[in-house]
């Protein structure tokens, strides 16, 4: 998978965001204000690091080669994937989303809502 097509997957998930508070790199894309990934460079490769479920991360990291510990994340709960390596493109857009289900799982039964129906926060607190 290239960066270009990731970074255009990454932007489909519903009020994805793309952010830099880092600097020009990495590109961080955000939920809600909420991190969901990350795409670096790391050991001179293109990296996306991705929310886990812990159980499924060790999984993961036992199946693929290029699946490791969340470099610079807390690492039970997070993966860095090396987007050129031996992981499958499907494989990766379904780490993606699951990344993005976990963090949207986490937000506030408001913001959820507004997500899953596309209506804004006030038209929900109106009845809309």
């Amino acid at each position: 998978m290239l960066r270009d097509e990731l970074m255009l997957y990454l932007d489909t998930k519903p009020e994805s965001i793309r952010d830099y508070p880092f600097g020009p790199e990495p590109l961080v894309m955000k939920v809600e204000g909420k991190m969901f990934a990350l795409l670096t460079r790391h050991q001179n490769r293109d990296a996306l690091n991705l929310k886990c479920d812990p159980l499924q991360a060790q999984q993961l990291r036992d199946v693929w080669q290029d699946v490791i510990p969340g470099y610079h994340m807390n690492k039970r709960h997070w993966n860095t994937v090396f987007i050129e390596g031996d992981v499958p493109v499907p494989e990766i857009e379904r780490m993606i989303d699951h990344s993005y289900a976990l963090v949207v799982r986490g937000l506030r039964k408001v913001d959820r809502l507004r997500l899953a129906t596309g209506y804004g926060a006030q038209a929900l607190y109106r009845g809309d």
